[in-house]
């Protein structure tokens, strides 16, 4: 758990908080001007409730059923419906880490003043989220359109003490035991405040901001791997000049450039492209070009993270509660700027994984390996070697392509034709998680190949920062060149090595930090 806590204001909040919160289990504090901004806007709530006109979300049904005003004595029973009644997700049960994005991106609105929400609520929903309580949030749901409705649904029910929950020993209980367990009095919604809680692209955002940070990883990552096969295959690093990146001036690749050429910096097996038996005057582009298709990913993350940190900054709510007092309907809800770029990453991540996949293709291939044995293997036919272990990537590239199919170019009209065009900005967060997951699996058996092959070019001296990769992946646990063996541990050992940043922290010691 993180000791440090994320005080929540009024003007949005950052991508490090985010992570600090969903994935380090933070703790989150309203700050004086927040609960301030809350009372404030909840007055105005308040005062249109009182008045005979019908306004939108405070005395009135929602979507297709606006234009039934709702007198008084149904209002809180209005609330507590839309909750329960939108609380209808299927499938299987959404990550922990995502759950609590959700949740502290919504409270982080709600603590905007622009929702019109009692302080009294956002405080529960920090309770909740200090108390390590995560309500249970399925698959499907969101349509990303009028926010993430079912999942945000769910969260709603958990304040109100009703549903499903995890506990934070990881057991799923009634939303009321747990926070009966942990002193926290559901709430009892009030005008407007089911449907405040609901509204968000808060799902979607949290799944962006939480790939955007794996996926950083990754590149750096894929440029560590994309120079060890370089190294393997005897390929040039002339082609990493800087001077020839600056005439092409996309800053992600003369980033992903210089990555390669300090990992390189020292290498004895580097400029012997042209003295083996095929000698040859460029390497192949999966080699020569990896800094271009790389660089064009990490402008990718660049500007999807620009959308993200807009979004972050972002009051997203149906109606809002204006400055100046008037609540205004509006469509700020809707999720495409979010869905666009989930989908734009799916494609630049499929495209990473499918170039690392023909460097280790190539680096198994004895007709293009440039001396390496086939396959890689200790005694070739005897021996298999790494043949199978390339399937598996390939099975992996295979995938990403099919997840790089937008979701945000299909709409599917809902709410009797009101909600007549929506994001589906929810589902292309669930594939971009699930493309990251396989991203970091297909750099891990580049990683598993390429170290291996530098191992058997023997008399040959790899560069520094190439050595202390190779050293820190045998300290994880994964072997050498040799005989054939039981492959799925080497491969999953090298995968929890690349995930949790080996790969990075074994080479910065020698390389200086990397973009």
């Amino acid at each position: 758990m993180d000791m440090h806590t994320v005080v929540v204001g009024t003007s949005g909040t950052t991508a490090e908080d985010v992570i600090a919160v969903a994935r380090r289990r933070a703790r989150v504090e309203l700050s004086a001007e927040a609960v301030a901004a809350l009372a404030a806007s909840r007055e105005i709530v308040e005062a249109l409730a009182a008045k005979p006109e019908p306004v939108y979300g405070v005395s009135t049904g929602f979507g297709a059923l606006a234009t039934r005003h709702i007198g008084q004595d149904l209002r809180a029973q209005l609330q507590r419906n839309i909750v329960r009644s939108h609380a209808a997700g299927m499938g299987p049960h959404v990550e922990r880490d995502v759950v609590r994005a959700l949740m502290f991106l919504r409270l982080k609105t709600v603590a905007s003043g622009r929702t019109g929400v009692r302080p009294q609520v956002a405080q529960t929903m920090a309770d909740v989220l200090n108390a390590g309580i995560t309500p249970v949030v399925h698959e499907f749901g969101s349509l990303g359109c009028s926010g993430d409705l079912a999942p945000l649904s769910h969260c709603a029910l958990t304040l109100m003490g009703e549903g499903d929950a995890e506990g934070p020993d990881d057991v799923v209980r009634p939303a009321g035991e747990l926070l009966a367990a942990h002193g926290i009095a559901p709430v009892e919604l009030r005008e407007k405040e089911g449907l405040a809680l609901l509204n968000g692209t808060d799902g979607m955002l949290g799944m962006l901001v939480m790939a955007l940070a794996d996926l950083h990883r990754l590149y750096t990552s894929a440029d560590i791997t994309a120079a060890l096969s370089l190294e393997a295959l005897l390929g040039t690093a002339k082609v990493l000049a800087p001077e020839l990146h600056a005439i092409r001036p996309h800053p992600g690749q003369g980033a992903s450039a210089d990555n390669m050429l300090r990992v390189l910096a020292g290498s004895g097996l580097t400029g012997h492209y042209q003295e083996d038996a095929a000698p040859r005057v460029q390497d192949a582009y999966s080699v020569r070009c990896a800094p271009q298709v790389a660089g064009a990913g990490r402008d990718t993350l660049a500007y999807a993270r620009i959308v993200a940190d807009r979004e972050l900054a972002s009051a997203v709510d149906n109606p809002v509660v204006l400055p100046d007092g008037r609540v205004e309907s509006n469509g700020n809800f809707h999720g495409a700027p979010v869905a666009y770029v989930l989908d734009f990453l799916a494609i630049a991540a499929a495209d990473l994984g499918s170039i690392a996949e023909r460097r280790t293709d190539r680096l198994l291939d004895k007709n293009r390996s440039h001396g390496l044995p086939p396959f890689l293997a200790d005694d070739a036919g005897v021996d298999s070697g790494l043949m199978i272990a390339q399937y598996t990537q390939a099975a992996l590239v295979s995938e990403m392509k099919r997840l790089a199919v937008p979701a945000s170019v299909d709409s599917i009209p809902s709410s009797a034709m009101q909600e007549d065009h929506v994001s589906m900005g929810w589902s292309a967060a669930r594939k971009l998680r699930t493309a990251v997951d396989n991203l970091t699996r297909i750099i891990a058996v580049e990683l598993y190949a390429a170290t291996r092959a530098i191992e058997l070019r023997a008399g040959l001296t790899p560069a520094p920062a190439s050595r202390a990769a190779i050293d820190a992946l045998r300290a994880a646990g994964v072997e050498g060149p040799g005989p054939d063996r039981f492959l799925a541990p080497d491969l999953a050992a090298a995968d929890a090595f690349v995930r949790a940043g080996g790969l990075v922290a074994a080479v910065e010691p020698v390389t200086g930090p990397l973009a």
